[in-house]
């Protein structure tokens, strides 16, 4: 079945439907609860300013957001290297081979970090200068022939081919929790019959409201089993970053097909 609901539900394409809710994502190191401080003055120097910074250009703009993020380095999001947990999966081997798909790929380290010639990677992302900084930062990898950056919105992109594997981070906690049946049917829509779902599960928390919504493993379930999904393994992340220990977890998801509901 296409993913067809969007244009129904809200005769627009998705761009328009999720930009408001990006505009409000808090990006902490994804670190909740930060106060919202005073306009600065003077360039983003600690981790807080430059929250605060990136809050005040997701709520001012409608438009090239990401972009003006990515122009002004607000992208705390931005690891400047690939995801642990990733690494640790592809070095043990414990990743599909075929064709892996990374969506909202920014500067494309998780991509280059797990294409190898067993495993073409497509990254997405709705910024043109976070794909030109993954494009730059592909040329010098020597697996390069087998990466591909494409500036897209992954809610209304159809590709050719299904994937073996998909990996996400942080966008399921960034939706509105109304919204996560739709972010659901397009990973059944995009992956294999017998293809590998893997999530990082974030933040699991008791803050109130959002973005970032919190999250638990519930969620997730409530969203994927509909859709087919059984999770094959849920575990603490123990390669998370400082800032998010033990508020995350790695989930790994197949489709159960007699459980679809599609």
């Amino acid at each position: 079945m296409r993913f067809s609901l969007l244009p129904k539900l809200y005769n627009s394409p998705a761009r328009r439907l999720f930009p408001p809710f990006h505009r409000r994502i808090l990006f902490n190191y994804m670190s909740t609860g930060l106060p919202q401080l005073g306009l600065a003055t003077k360039p983003p120097t600690t981790a807080a300013e430059k929250v605060q910074k990136f809050q005040q250009v997701f709520h001012s703009t409608h438009t090239g957001t990401w972009d003006k993020c990515w122009d002004e380095g607000l992208t705390p999001w931005d690891l400047g290297s690939p995801t642990p947990v990733l690494v640790h999966l592809h070095n043990t081997g414990s990743l599909p081979k075929g064709r892996a798909l990374v969506p909202g790929c920014g500067s494309g380290y998780d991509v280059v970090a797990v294409a190898c010639a067993e495993r073409h990677v497509v990254g997405l992302d709705m910024s043109d200068i976070a794909i030109k900084k993954a494009i730059e930062l592909t040329s010098s990898s020597p697996n390069a022939e087998h990466c591909t950056f494409l500036k897209t919105d992954f809610f209304t992109w159809s590709p050719d081919q299904l994937f073996d594997l998909i990996f996400y981070y942080t966008f399921f906690c960034a939706i509105e929790p109304e919204l996560r049946s739709l972010w659901a049917k397009k990973m059944s829509n995009l992956l294999k019959p017998d293809g590998d779902l893997i999530t990082l599960i974030y933040p699991i928390d008791d803050h109130e409201g959002g973005p970032p919504f919190k999250v638990s493993v519930a969620d997730y379930e409530e969203a994927l089993h509909p859709v087919g999904f059984e999770a094959t393994q849920i575990s603490e992340n123990e390669l998370a970053i400082a800032p998010r220990k033990g508020r995350e977890k790695l989930g790994r998801w197949r489709r159960s097909l007699h459980r679809a509901s599609l």
